[in-house]
């Protein structure tokens, strides 16, 4: 109900506008950021729904929402975008059937922006890189005097007019001062028609001295309108440091702020 209350004024705000003709590009569902940056002078938000398992112990578990993340953007530029993370959520933890604890609050704080800086040609993958600035600071509960930091090259290959295939490498600090995760992302993608599109995925991180994280994932999106897109998504860990499953909805919008 949270949800259709959410899309439900999108829809009537651009049911009378179709003036950009080309199609909304985002970065849900997959863990594969786009390689394309917003238009110049338009404005994008990109809003999910997240639930993620993850069982520690045999009586143990731990349960985490994230309700909403959301990713907002601005095309400063052809080819720079500056970029905002905000993501309100919640952590659960059970023992057998009893919740032992919980804390909500704002989980993450990000600050950053992408710089599209290689066009695809031939072998070469259109290429972007993008960088954060975690402000840990400014979490809400598990708030921390030291804060963190991100960036990743995001690449893509068109291998036909309908498949794609990308993939990103990066580094994430938690926090200044612990050793940096290498975090990766492969995700072959096919455009099943001109409103819907799926990708399979395979992504994870592998940090000094703990055990790797691996995961797959999958899923759809639907492009509504040509500035509006809607995706589900789940993924499962394939290596023992990994969550358990996700599962997770969003949806995606943007306007022209300036002419």
């Amino acid at each position: 109900m949270n949800i259709k209350l959410l899309v439900l004024p999108i829809l009537l705000f651009y049911g009378s506008s179709y003036a950009q003709s080309n199609k909304i590009d985002t970065d849900r569902p997959d863990q594969s950021e786009s390689v394309n940056t917003v238009p110049k002078n338009w404005i994008q938000f990109e809003l999910g729904f997240l639930k993620q398992s993850d069982k520690h112990l045999k009586h143990q578990k731990e349960i985490m929402f994230q309700h909403p993340a959301l990713l907002t953007k601005y095309g400063l530029t052809k080819n720079f975008e500056l970029r905002l993370i905000t993501t309100y959520g919640t952590d659960k933890q059970k023992d057998s059937n009893t919740v032992s604890n919980r804390k909500t609050g704002l989980q993450s704080v990000q600050v950053g922006g992408k710089l599209n800086f290689l066009k695809e040609k031939g072998l070469r993958p259109k290429t972007s890189l993008i960088a954060h600035y975690d402000l840990r600071r400014l979490q809400t509960p598990y708030s921390d005097t030291i804060d963190g930091a991100n960036f990743r090259f995001t690449m893509q290959h068109t291998l036909s007019p309908i498949i794609s295939l990308s993939y990103n490498l990066g580094m994430e600090w938690e926090r200044f001062g612990k050793p940096p995760a290498y975090i990766y992302t492969f995700t072959p993608g096919i455009d099943i028609s001109e409103k819907w599109y799926s990708y399979v995925e395979l992504f994870g991180a592998i940090c000094k001295n703990e055990k790797p994280d691996h995961n797959v994932a999958a899923g759809l999106a639907w492009l509504v309108m040509p500035d509006l897109k809607l995706d589900i998504s789940a993924g499962k860990g394939i290596s023992k440091a990994a969550p358990d499953w996700y599962m997770a909805v969003g949806g995606s919008f943007r306007f022209k702020i300036k002419k």
